[in-house]
């Protein structure tokens, strides 16, 4: 597990301040204590068999974690939700750095690859990091979305047969891109 060292500001971090640890949270190659945050990895990673996590506090989806009540989904409100392959759920509240944090998130990403942490932030998962990472954006769009719509009066949902067909399109979409070498 890559995960950023604990204590340490992002903007001046480099490639070899990030530490590595097992799977079962040794340090394996970490010059500084790895994030509060490593339970939380470490529960989604043995849950999900995810090839990456990325965990954000981002700004519309922090705050679309206080509106959705804990347990629900975010409202699909644009055919990208199908991209997470499941509803994005909102797990309930627990403290940072704990293991009751990381069983929720885990939980929460049941049949998805995105999930909102109430209060908190958002994790996505993907086969690698690039695709954890895209997602990440994906969900903090969507989330900017919903709040923006919102802001207006209720959003209109896509249905179940809508989101099918999304991800049926976008399935193709996907397969017909250009891959790097």
């Amino acid at each position: 597990v890559a995960i950023t060292p604990s204590g340490l500001a992002y903007a001046g971090l480099t490639a070899v301040d990030v530490g590595l640890h097992s799977l079962d949270g040794a340090a394996v190659d970490a010059t500084f204590a790895p994030s509060s945050e490593l339970p939380l990895h470490l529960a989604v990673y043995a849950a999900t068999g995810a090839g990456a996590i990325v965990h954000t506090h981002s700004p519309a989806a922090t705050a679309l974690s206080l509106l959705v009540p804990p347990g629900e989904a975010v409202p699909p409100v644009h055919y990208y939700a199908a991209m997470f392959g499941g509803p994005i759920r909102v797990a309930p509240y627990h403290p940072f750095g704990t293991p009751e944090l990381g069983a929720a998130a885990a939980a929460a990403l049941t049949g998805s690859r995105g999930a909102l942490l109430a209060h908190h932030g958002a994790v996505t998962v993907g086969a690698d990091a690039a695709e954890a990472l895209e997602l990440a954006i994906v969900l903090e769009w969507l989330c900017d979305v919903y709040l923006r719509a919102a802001a207006v009066g209720p959003p209109a949902v896509l249905g179940p047969g809508e989101l099918e067909q999304a991800a049926a399109a976008l399935a193709s979409y996907r397969d017909a891109r250009p891959r790097r070498a």
